[in-house]
């Protein structure tokens, strides 16, 4: 069933602090297992041909976190980042980021910000990280860029109002994981995510692997997305374009 994939495929990686728990290990061990769980993810994203893979890495809300704790996380992003240049350059993966960059460290919005760059030109696949990232927030905002920009009540519909979101581009996520037993969005692309398919994973983060991966592709491939219309109308125009719906 793995021929129908998802074009986009948003992740809300959940786990790590309860991963090292159960090992007896600091949350910090959590993180960077989590971080190896990334790397894994976007390699057997773009293997594939996915060409949207977007991770929920910090909300806004975890900045309620120990301070302990988000100095680390931070010091992880700008390792991560800087590690993964040269893998991106080479697997022709363009990075991109959503979120509130004005909440960032210096060091951390340095770094992203000449990742951003250097990978603008890459075409296979773009990674999205959302940091310091909250949906609604994102709606408000583009509600306040669009009054800005003088837009009338009468101008305001949905493709208006996508040209104010972080990365107006992006196409809608097609499927949402999240892991650890969790089933809820957390406040995560919440005006993109209005027709994804969920898949809730009960693995912890740090162990969802590309067999669990795979499991969330075949759970997607065997959906019927309608978007509103009838099940026989989703096959008249899939017989229209010669394609099968099995």
């Amino acid at each position: 069933m793995e021929e129908r994939l998802p074009q986009h495929i948003a992740v809300i990686m959940d786990g790590n602090g309860r991963w090292a728990k159960e090992r007896g290990l600091p949350r910090s061990e959590g993180h960077l297992a989590g971080v190896d769980a990334v790397r894994a993810l976007v390699r057997e994203c773009r293997r594939k041909g996915i060409a949207y893979v977007t991770v929920y890495a910090f909300s806004k809300e975890n900045w309620q976190r120990p301070e302990k704790e988000v100095n680390f996380l931070f010091e992880l992003f700008l390792r991560f980042i800087r590690q993964e240049l040269p893998d991106l350059m080479k697997e022709d993966i363009r990075l991109a980021f959503i979120g509130d960059k004005k909440d960032l460290p210096f060091t951390v919005r340095q770094a992203l910000d000449y990742a951003l760059k250097k990978t603008a030109a890459n075409r296979s696949m773009v990674f999205t990280l959302a940091i310091s990232y909250s949906g609604r927030e994102e709606i408000l905002e583009a509600a306040r860029r669009a009054i800005a920009a003088g837009v009338s009540p009468e101008q305001l519909d949905e493709t208006c109002f996508r040209r104010f979101l972080y990365a107006p581009d992006m196409p809608d996520p097609d499927l949402v994981v999240r892991t650890s037993g969790e089933e809820r969005l957390s406040n995560f692309l919440l005006f993109q995510s209005a027709y994804a398919e969920f898949y809730f994973s009960p693995v912890l983060w740090p162990d969802f692997g590309p067999d669990e991966l795979k499991k969330a592709l075949d759970s997607y491939a065997g959906r019927k997305r309608r978007f509103g219309r009838t099940s026989e109308q989703i096959h008249r125009q899939l017989a229209t374009e010669g394609k099968g719906y099995e």
